[in-house]
């Protein structure tokens, strides 16, 4: 059980390298999205069981499923084969169990307590955390009952109900119960299977870049992507911790489990980030907050006048260096980033100065052609005393290895 066979894509740096989820798929139109949420499982290096309602056959077949994991998909048939002994194992060794998509049929039988096939059955045996997915029509998520019966689970304490969302369904009609994204389970099983060694600690992050308006259709930014802020955000929030995410301007899902706050400008985020601030016991500074501004900005669109022209700009608050003079102890925990140009000592003595001047803890130094836009990154970690260059790795991993070091600081 459990096995992936070769052609089924692994990577073995996934968030979920070494776990087995069960994927129980039970009787929706939404069942073709079973087969995404199970290749993306693999990606992150999970082995994933398929588990499949009778009904749930109507829709996907279970070759479609073993297929994309590498495992025989189990239902009725292998239930029987072995009575007694298959829901129980599959039960104690899976990390999670996920029903994806999960009918209002099976919702009502799950709060019931029933164990009449084997996704009921393993439900009821599950040792690790339990997520369901709803999908159903709009009428069927509204009737009384199915609330009833999904207050019933919440009140467990045993089931997390990830979705539904409100948008179209397979009728054509619209509102509450259309599944979730595969992408958006994906980090809620994520979330759910990861250690929680940062509960009870605050993190405040920024990520992004910011926008200065010049007028009504232009402005100055950078490239920045915010894929890093997010990620620390999204680990931190896995690991246990309560993180507030301070965004500027990028086309990024909120992170599961993280509070957000969306800005635009320096003024703005500088505005959130005291709000945030009062109470945590760590920042970390990832945006890319905007040195400058232009010193009016114009209601209207800005007409072109002459070959030539002059813009005025005022410097923006230094939003690392205010937090570092604002503090009278050591807390909280202040992270920067220091992204450059030129050679990696060059890079390094920027993030010294940063590291001095604006008295903070750590700062991040990297590279802008290796920083912006893509999936991974190569940095420095550069403190009081030591420099420690991590290899290149996905921000997911850095972001992992920066969390690391601030529960160091935090003793």
């Amino acid at each position: 059980m459990a096995r992936p066979h070769e052609g089924t894509e692994q990577r073995s740096s996934g968030r979920l390298t070494g776990r087995t989820v069960a994927l129980c798929v039970t009787g929706s139109v939404a069942a073709y999205k079973a087969a995404v949420l199970a290749r993306l499982l693999v990606k992150e290096g999970a082995s994933v069981v398929p588990v499949m309602t009778e009904s749930a056959t109507k829709f996907v077949g279970g070759a479609t499923l073993s297929g994309l994991t590498g495992n025989a998909a189990l239902g009725a048939a292998e239930m029987w084969s072995t009575p007694g002994e298959l829901h129980v194992q599959l039960g104690s060794t899976a990390d999670a169990v996920v029903v994806a998509p999960a009918s209002a049929d099976v919702l009502a039988r799950l709060a019931q307590g029933r164990a009449d096939d084997l996704v009921t059955a393993l439900v009821l045996c599950a040792k690790g955390p339990v997520l369901v997915a709803p999908a159903m029509h709009p009428r069927m998520w509204t009737h009384p009952a199915t609330q009833k019966n999904v207050e019933g689970l919440r009140a467990q304490g045993r089931v997390t109900v990830v979705g539904p969302a409100v948008g179209a369904v397979a009728s054509g009609d619209e509102g509450p119960g259309r599944m979730i994204e595969p992408e958006a389970i994906l980090e809620a099983i994520v979330f759910a299977v990861t250690p929680k060694d940062l509960k009870g600690v605050r993190v405040v992050v920024s990520a992004g870049p910011t926008l200065e308006d010049l007028d009504p259709v232009r402005f100055l930014s950078n490239r920045s992507s915010g894929k890093m802020g997010f990620a620390i955000a999204a680990r931190g929030a896995a690991r246990g911790a309560e993180v507030t995410l301070v965004a500027g301007p990028v086309q990024l899902p909120t992170p599961h489990g993280v509070l957000r706050v969306d800005v635009r400008t320096a003024v703005e985020m500088q505005a959130a980030l005291a709000q945030a601030r009062a109470s945590c016991d760590a920042v970390v500074m990832a945006a890319a907050v905007a040195d400058y501004r232009p010193a009016a900005t114009s209601g209207t669109k800005i007409k072109k006048k002459g070959e030539q022209t002059t813009l005025d700009l005022v410097q923006n608050p230094d939003l690392l260096a205010e937090m570092g003079m604002a503090r009278t102890g050591p807390r909280p925990v202040l992270v920067g980033f220091a992204l450059e140009t030129g050679t990696r000592q060059a890079i390094v003595a920027e993030a010294r100065r940063k590291l001095r001047e604006k008295k903070v803890d750590v700062v991040v130094a990297n590279e802008a052609r290796t920083a912006f836009g893509g999936d991974d990154n190569e940095i420095t970690f550069v403190t009081e005393n030591r420099e420690e260059r991590l290899p290149r790795a996905s921000k997911v991993d850095l972001a992992d290895a920066l969390l690391d070091r601030i529960k160091s600081l935090l003793g």
